[in-house]
């Protein structure tokens, strides 16, 4: 097995979750072509540099490509979030600078790339639960502010604690937390009048989402986007993170 391979164990969780093809010619090893995208995400290598093991380069790419269109990645991504007891949800999100060949994607594509500070970039929002594993995954442009992600990722989730810097500090959001019976810890920013207390043993889990962060760009086709389309980027992102969650479970006894 190659250094990035699935191991067995990861595969069984994994392998239920792949589309069913039951007529016609069947697909070229599921397994293999997995591995092959697995190598492409953490080495951050060109799709035609493909060690030569995982077959040809197009049929990965292909499969990568057709399924990250039909949403096939994020499917078997919100699967294995599903198992989150979500009793916590600590909420951040990550600066990805953008490569030059994610720039100049075809006119009317959605390719969520902003120009902030640093350049052409994309922000990655996410919510974790109280074990670190992601739950809900959204792309913003570099620029746009956290504020704008945080009631699509809280939507539906039956948390009782919301966890989050100062940067989400804004009415609006308090209120729908405590709308969903949740309590929101969340420090308050220095313009306002009255300021609210954070239980520090609480507010310090927040490392758990940032300690995500990093473990995810450990796939350097993560850590920077080559992705012109922004729902290949994003399948990139739901696979990093089911990978995190089958290595998750591959640990749990």
């Amino acid at each position: 097995m190659a250094r990035f391979d699935l191991s067995d164990r990861e595969w069984a969780l994994i392998k239920p979750l792949l589309p069913n093809k039951p007529r016609g010619v069947g697909r070229v090893d599921d397994r293999r072509v997995l591995n092959g995208i697995f190598y492409v995400l953490r080495t951050g290598s060109p799709w035609r540099d493909l060690p030569e093991r995982y077959g040809p380069y197009t049929t990965v790419y292909n499969r990568f490509n057709r399924w990250a269109k039909a949403g096939v990645w994020v499917q078997i991504f919100e699967v294995l979030a599903a198992r989150s007891p979500q009793s916590m949800a600590l909420i951040d999100s990550s600066i990805v600078r953008a490569h030059q060949h994610a720039a100049g994607g075809k006119k009317g594509a959605r390719i969520t790339i902003g120009r902030s500070r640093g350049g052409l970039s994309t922000k990655i929002n996410a919510v974790v639960d109280e074990n670190g594993l992601p739950v809900r995954l959204m792309l913003t442009p570099g620029q746009a502010h956290d504020l704008r992600a945080a009631p699509f990722l809280l939507q539906g989730l039956k948390c009782r604690d919301v966890v989050a810097d100062r940067g989400y500090d804004a009415d609006a959001l308090l209120h729908m937390i405590r709308a969903r019976g949740a309590r929101a810890h969340i420090p308050s920013t220095s313009q306002r009048v009255v300021q609210r207390s954070v239980s520090r043993r609480i507010y310090r889990k927040r490392n758990l989402v940032e300690r995500f962060f990093c473990k995810l760009k450990h796939f350097r086709r993560i850590a920077t986007r080559f992705d012109k389309l922004a729902r290949n980027f994003l399948a990139a992102v739901a696979l990093g993170s089911t990978r995190l969650w089958a290595k998750a479970y591959e640990s749990t006894p």
